[in-house]
């Protein structure tokens, strides 16, 4: 595959080229190294387009997790507690030690709740995820994913590798596509989200 465009968030590009710039060496040569053809062949059931070979967004995230983890990319999951109580969840949200955030939120009579946050792939502080999901997981990614672990510091940028419409035309309906989401993050200000991101967009090359 390759990269057809990519746009720069809060000097996202920037920190990687000066401080990072193996990483961003490591995320291109990752995305050019994915044979976009071994997951081509996806027969559709889909009503507007039965029958028809398409992507299949399954197969392109194994082969981008192969790319990834044989670069020594490592997934990151922060496990966490939540409860329904606005006042006790402003008094725990910070704590970082699942096990002391949910004796916290019992002691104040309340239910804890385990959830977590998982990103794809973590390597020096920058983060990678791979999105070939329906159109509203990547402003979960943005405005969830990458801004939680960059708010505890587990992160200094996040990178969002989504495909450009020409991959998406070939996809099953609903998959985001980088002129869209592109159009999204410029909408939304400089500011939103608050955490410095590329956003990447593929095409098989």
């Amino acid at each position: 595959m390759r990269i057809g465009q990519f746009y720069s968030h809060l000097n996202g590009l920037e920190f990687l080229l000066v401080h990072r710039p193996n990483l961003w060496e490591e995320i291109q040569a990752a995305i050019w190294n994915v044979d976009a053809g071994k997951a081509f062949g996806k027969i559709s059931q889909e009503k507007t387009m039965v029958g028809r070979e398409l992507y299949s967004p399954r197969m392109l995230n194994v082969l981008f997790k192969h790319e990834f983890f044989s670069r020594g990319w490592q997934d990151m999951r922060i496990p966490y507690f939540v409860n329904e109580d606005l006042q006790t969840t402003k008094e725990t949200v910070d704590i970082r030690d699942p096990e002391a955030q949910r004796q916290a939120i019992f002691s104040m009579g309340f239910q804890a709740y385990g959830t977590y946050n998982q990103v794809d792939f973590v390597k020096d502080r920058v983060a990678v995820e791979v999105q070939f999901g329906k159109y509203f997981s990547v402003q979960y990614d943005l405005h969830v994913k990458h801004t939680f672990f960059y708010g505890r510091g587990d992160i200094d940028v996040g990178v969002e590798i989504i495909p450009m419409h020409s991959l998406m035309a070939q996809m099953s309906s609903g998959v985001a596509w980088y002129e869209n989401e592109l159009t999204n993050i410029v909408r939304e200000g400089r500011s939103n989200p608050s955490v410095p991101i590329v956003l990447i967009g593929v095409e098989p090359g």
